[in-house]
Parts: structure tokens; sequence; C-alpha cells
């Protein structure tokens, strides 16, 4: 009678064991992510723009190994940004304070980077010292269907402000059709409160190329990603884009910006003058967001977060604890760039 029992028993445990192996889900893990390059410059003169401003072209000698130590850095960097959940660099990457594509090729092909193949997507923009946006993506993941460069067209005393494009990517993540914006919104130059209507113009920019998508799509995956020079709670996000900072808030139409309760928790990704900002961001429509329900079957966020490891922050000086910058007063200082990188988990459910 006790073999039998023993007998029930493994059999039971075997068919349960077989039961939770068969119901056991795996996921695709993608990593999207943002980061600012601090004057990724090369040191060539370009006539056309004011690229002598740039802190590269400011060094008195060794501008060459300078340019490559950079080059080098940085793609050590974005080749580790979600590794440990993805195991590999990121699917897509938007970058930003980049002078040409050549820099961008430079960089793509470096040691580190090479072998994901990645593809650049970059347009040249207006700003004054010849700064861009720009993307890039590992061609084996995204296969883009359309780009394009929007000029915010921001005025100031009815004079023109040359900043930054807006640039739009749509393609396949996968299978799945994702749309991109990448930002590097006006800076905080003469203050906080003078530059405020300067990034009030650049999200309502965002928003037209939100509704244009949405307009033709309506349950379309978008993220806008970029230094947006504000911080989540800023009126650019609040007022302007209207971002909701808790998921249970979040309603058709909207976005969610995970970042803010992140600046909420004290986070940051660049100091400056003894303040520290969360200016690197990532938020999405409503069709991205989890709620709850843990339906994966299509991409939705899992995790957002902060790439800052302990090699990324200075160890001493003026800059202590803040991001390990490129330079500081016209020198070259051996580090990496004077912004976090940022990025979030999309998952989705394997067939």
């Amino acid at each position: 009678m006790i073999k039998k029992i023993v007998l029930l028993l493994i059999v039971c445990c075997s068919l349960s064991n077989g039961y939770a192996q068969k119901k056991q889900k795996t996921y695709k893990i993608r990593t999207i992510a943002f980061y600012n390059l601090e004057n990724l410059f090369d040191t060539i003169n370009d006539v056309n723009k004011n690229d002598e401003a740039s802190p590269m072209m400011e060094l008195k000698t060794n501008k060459s190994k300078v340019y490559w130590d950079k080059i080098d850095k940085l793609g050590s960097v974005i080749a580790q940004i979600g590794y440990e959940k993805s195991k590999t660099a990121p699917a897509l990457i938007g970058v930003s304070e980049v002078e040409n594509r050549a820099v961008l090729e430079d960089l793509v092909n470096s040691k580190h980077l090479k072998s994901k193949r990645y593809g650049i997507i970059h347009y040249e923009s207006p700003d004054k010292r010849g700064i861009d946006v720009a993307l890039l993506y590992q061609e084996r993941y995204f296969k883009p269907v359309h780009h394009e460069s929007f000029n915010p067209n921001i005025y100031r005393e009815n004079r023109k402000v040359y900043t930054r494009d807006q640039l739009l990517v749509s393609g396949y993540l996968d299978d799945e059709l994702i749309h991109v914006i990448v930002n590097h919104w006006p800076s905080r130059s003469g203050g906080e409160a003078r530059s405020r209507p300067l990034r009030e113009k650049a999200a309502y920019q965002n928003t037209k190329i939100i509704n244009q998508i949405l307009a033709k799509e309506p349950n379309a995956k978008i993220l806008s990603m970029g230094d947006f020079n504000d911080d989540p709670i800023n009126s650019s996000f609040k007022k302007v884009l209207k971002t909701k900072g808790k998921k249970k808030d979040v309603g058709e139409g909207d976005l969610y910006n995970p970042f803010e309760d992140m600046h909420r928790r004290g986070f940051n990704t660049l100091g400056y003058r003894d303040n520290i900002n969360l200016f690197d961001q990532i938020f999405f429509t409503a069709p991205l967001l989890d709620k709850g329900d843990k339906d994966f079957s299509t991409y939705k966020m899992f995790k957002a977060g902060i790439f800052n490891k302990r090699f990324l922050t200075g160890k001493k000086g003026r800059y202590k604890g803040y991001p390990f910058r490129s330079f500081s007063f016209g020198n070259y200082t051996g580090g990496y760039s004077d912004h976090y990188p940022v990025y979030i988990y999309l998952i989705k459910e394997k067939k």
C-alpha cells in the first residue's frame, strides 16, 4: 500500500513538473536607450559651422588621440547598456551632441560595437554649433521604414532660435511597428525661467509629431527620448505634453513617463553648478504600458533605468559624484560624458 502511495506521488509530481515546464514563459528582451555623448566632435574644422567652440577643437594638443580615446570609451559604455537582461547592446539608441555622420560611423565601427552592425539615421540640424541628434539601431532587430526631421521653429523676440531638430524614425522592432522621436531641447542658458518658453515650444512640436502619428494609427506605440534640459515635473512635460508619472493615471491617448518617479526619489542624470537634474528621459504612449494585466503578447515596458555604473561617476575634484565628463576647462579628463545614459527594457512573450 505504501509503495502504491509513493508511486502515485511520484507520478503526480512528474505531471505537475511537466505542466509547469509547459506553462513557463520566455521573453524577447530589447533595450531602448538614449545617451548624450558630450560634444562628440571630430578634429577637422568645418567652415560651415561654429565647431571651433567645441571642447575638442579647443584642445591645444593630442586632438586625434583624445578623439579616438573618447570614441573607444563611448563605444564601451553603449555596449554595456541593457546587457544585463538582453545580453546585447541596445536594439535602438538615440544620441545627442554629435557633430556629423562621420563621428557616428567611427563610433559604430569601434571595437566594442562593430559586431553589432548598427545602422545610422542622422540629419544635419540648424544648431549654430552644429550639434545634432541621431538614432543608431541594430539591423538584426530593427527595420526602419520612414524617417524625417522636424524643425521646431522656435522664436524669441522675433528672432529664430537655431536649435536641434526633432528626429522621427518609424520602423519594425522585430515584427512590431514602433515610432521613436529623438530630442535635444534648448538649453537653460540665461536661466531656467527665461529659457522655459523655448522648451515649452519644443514640447509643443513633440505633441504635433505624436498627434500626427495617432491620427493615422490610434494605438501607435510611440517613444520620445532625449536630453530635454527639463526635469519630468517641469511645465514642458506636465502642462504641454501632460505626461503621467503613475501607471494608474494613464488612460487612452496619454503619455507615461517612468522617469518622473525616479526624479521624485532623487535620481539624476547630470549635475551642474551644484544642482542635480534628470534631463535625460524616455516617455511613451499607453499601448507600451503594462498596467498590471501582465499581457506581454506584444512589446510592453518591463523596466526603466539610469545606467549610472560607478566607473561613469567622477571620483574627485570639482565634479566628484557627477557623471565623469570628458572635458573640463579646455582639458580632456579621460571621462565619458557629463550625462548618464537612460534606458527601458521592452519585453514580449516568445511564441
